[in-house]
């Protein structure tokens, strides 16, 4: 069984989310970039965690978060910051969501590098700021209907779930997962502390950069 969610069916933004679209276009470009540039592209700019702990190529904290590692990793994380990321915007302005995304996916990374320092496994993806905005979301409009598709064996239907529900299981989800991984840590593979501790942010810190007259004043559909 599978869920993939789609969007907000509570609410819809009433503003256009220019940077969430943005984000996503910015990373299908690198995403080309990287087909183009090959491995030498992605050792470039993905995160080292055996390097930042060096001192060396800090920029590639920020760089890692725009690249995915394959089509279904772009594509999946896109899905899910098209499903939630209009509304957590709509609930900052386009300023503070970027800050707030941008950090998220940091704090990601550096939870990541905390969590195995000596790595030279590249880490690379959106994930990690993508949670950062799903846990500014279970905070902000929990009971929220998410428009997902659940897909079983043979067959797939639309179906409505609540946020803290969905949102809910999949940080369970990550977290069993982190201890499994911790228990028998294999080289690459899912960076789940990444998930989590973006997530963790996310949801302690998205009162701070929301402005509380525009969630008081959203009222679901």
């Amino acid at each position: 069984m599978g869920v993939i969610p789609l969007s907000d069916a509570s609410r819809a933004p009433r503003r256009f989310p220019i940077v969430t679209v943005t984000i996503i276009a910015l990373n299908a470009f690198v995403f080309i970039l990287e087909l183009n540039g090959g491995d030498a592209f992605v050792s470039r700019w993905s995160v080292v965690p055996a390097n930042i702990v060096a001192g060396h190529d800090w920029i590639t904290i920020v760089t890692a978060m725009f690249m995915h590692g394959s089509w279904s990793h772009i594509i999946g994380n896109m899905v899910f910051l098209w499903a939630f990321g209009p509304e957590i915007e709509d609930a900052m302005n386009p300023v503070r969501y970027l800050i707030f995304y941008l950090l998220g996916g940091v704090i990601a990374f550096l939870a990541q590098i905390a969590g195995d320092p000596s790595s030279t496994v590249p880490n690379l993806g959106a994930s990690g700021a993508i949670a950062a905005v799903m846990g500014g979301f279970i905070v902000t409009y929990p009971r929220d209907q998410i428009r997902s598709v659940v897909i079983l064996i043979f067959t797939a239907r639309i179906t409505f779930i609540p946020a803290a529900l969905l949102i809910g299981v999949w940080f369970v989800l990550q977290f069993v997962s982190l201890g499994k991984v911790s228990a028998s840590p294999q080289p690459g593979g899912v960076a789940y502390l990444a998930h989590v501790g973006g997530f963790i942010y996310g949801a302690a810190t998205v009162r701070l950069f929301e402005d509380r007259r525009r969630v008081n004043d959203d009222q679901p559909v």
